[in-house]
């Protein structure tokens, strides 16, 4: 398989982890019920069962009869799926979670998922029981590779954070007290501009201070560091070896931005586009500007749940765009009288609405065989029809425009179709 076909296989299976995690965050426990295990592709199966067999009979010291038949059941439950496995489990190992969670009314439902061959191997045995699910370790494993330090300051503010993968993540920020370039009646020039300075060198060490704080323990894993701001500040700030050596000597580059709020750490991720030409968030910015491209001058472009998948069924699509936060089902509406199909999409928590059809008006119900989530749908095409797809992040102004304006999903065409 390519390079591109693997990382498109990966951002697949991402999401598919990401979907499960955000289902088990949401699940909890009355109680330390709920049970974990991670199991390395090394480990046998065999001493899985035994560790479980031995936890199910420890279990049975539990004070609380509730707790303890909900962590027995869920070992049971965990030993019986265990049971689908030869010698050792798939590459990269296993995660294992089953409990007993709570439903609405003071009742529970048992819950049992299992997740074969995550991102990143696991990488050691561990068996948890708590009132949440462990998610963490699953979490870490599907962080965007690639780690980044920002800081935009200039003499007023300063905001300090991570560009991980693909995500801006803010963290820190400082405001000054720095006075202005007019002096207050009653002091001198000299004193005003002796004191001024000061200010200036304390609010630098101050930024400094953060920036060491958030990346020096890190600075073993930063991939770069990115300063933005006006060009006496930066510069200033810079020159003035404020920064921790280790990381002054990680500075790639030093980039005019019209802001140093929290948004001013978007504009130095975009005005630093040829220093972080190999990062994840550079790579989702060239496919919406040739998107956009296609959109304003061309007609290459297409958007929309039903367009999309309309290009997608003529072959006609060569990269499916998706936006990363994007948490859709898609109802599939077959009316009874006239034989027409329709298809709305709605968000995943809200339940499955009556339809009108668009060809008779019949009033048309929907089962929950007739849903299924929307990424999976439109990929399932694209993947029979040799069309590539691309995960975009909201963290830079197109991949927000992808998400808001034009519904989550875009494609790049091959050939103009009119659709």
């Amino acid at each position: 398989m390519s390079q591109e076909g693997e990382q498109e296989q990966s951002d697949r299976k991402k999401y598919e982890f990401r979907k499960v995690i955000e289902d088990l965050k949401d699940y909890d426990g009355s109680g330390t019920q709920l049970v974990t295990i991670y199991v390395p592709d090394d480990r046998q199966i065999s001493d899985v069962v035994t560790h479980v067999t031995q936890e199910h009979s420890e279990a049975a010291n539990i004070k609380s009869k509730q707790t303890r038949t909900a962590v027995q059941d869920a070992l049971t439950s965990i030993k019986d799926r265990l049971r689908y496995y030869d010698t050792y489990p798939p590459e990269n190992g296993l995660v294992l979670f089953s409990g007993a969670v709570d439903t609405s009314g003071g009742r529970t439902e048992m819950v049992t998922r299992v997740l074969e061959s995550p991102p990143q191997p696991v990488e050691s045995f561990r068996y948890h029981c708590d009132s949440d699910f462990l998610t963490e370790p699953l979490e870490e494993m599907l962080a965007d590779k690639g780690l980044y330090g920002l800081i935009v300051l200039d003499r007023r503010e300063a905001n300090v954070g991570w560009l991980k993968g693909k995500r801006i993540e803010p963290v820190k920020s400082a405001s000054s007290l720095v006075p202005g370039k007019q002096r207050k009646g009653g002091q001198s020039a000299q004193r005003f501009a002796r004191l001024r300075l000061e200010a200036i060198d304390n609010f630098y060490q101050e930024v400094a201070g953060m920036a060491n704080d958030l990346f020096v323990p890190k600075r073993h894993e930063l991939d770069g560091i990115l300063v933005g701001g006006p060009s006496p500040t930066k510069d200033e700030f810079l020159d003035g070896d404020y920064l921790h050596h280790e990381i002054q000597d990680n500075v790639i580059g030093k980039f005019d931005v019209a802001y140093t709020d929290e948004s001013g750490l978007k504009d130095l991720v975009d005005n630093a586009e040829d220093a972080l030409a190999d990062a994840e968030v550079m790579k989702d910015k060239q496919q919406m500007e040739e998107f956009f491209k296609e959109l304003n001058a061309g007609d290459l472009a297409t958007y929309g749940f039903e367009q999309t998948r309309k290009n997608l069924m003529m072959g006609a699509v060569d990269r499916l765009l998706i936006s990363e936060d994007l948490r859709k089902d898609v109802v599939t509406y077959e009316c009874p009288d006239c034989g027409n199909t329709d298809r709305e999409v709605f968000d995943r928590r809200k339940s499955t609405p009556t339809h009108e059809c668009t060809e008779c008006g019949t009033e048309v119900e929907a089962t929950e065989d007739d849903r299924e989530d929307a990424i999976d749908h439109l990929i399932t095409i694209a993947e029979q029809r040799g069309t590539e797809t691309k995960f975009i992040s909201t963290d830079f102004e197109k991949g927000e425009q992808l998400y808001n304006a034009f519904g989550g999903f875009a494609g790049i065409l091959r050939y103009s179709t009119g659709v």
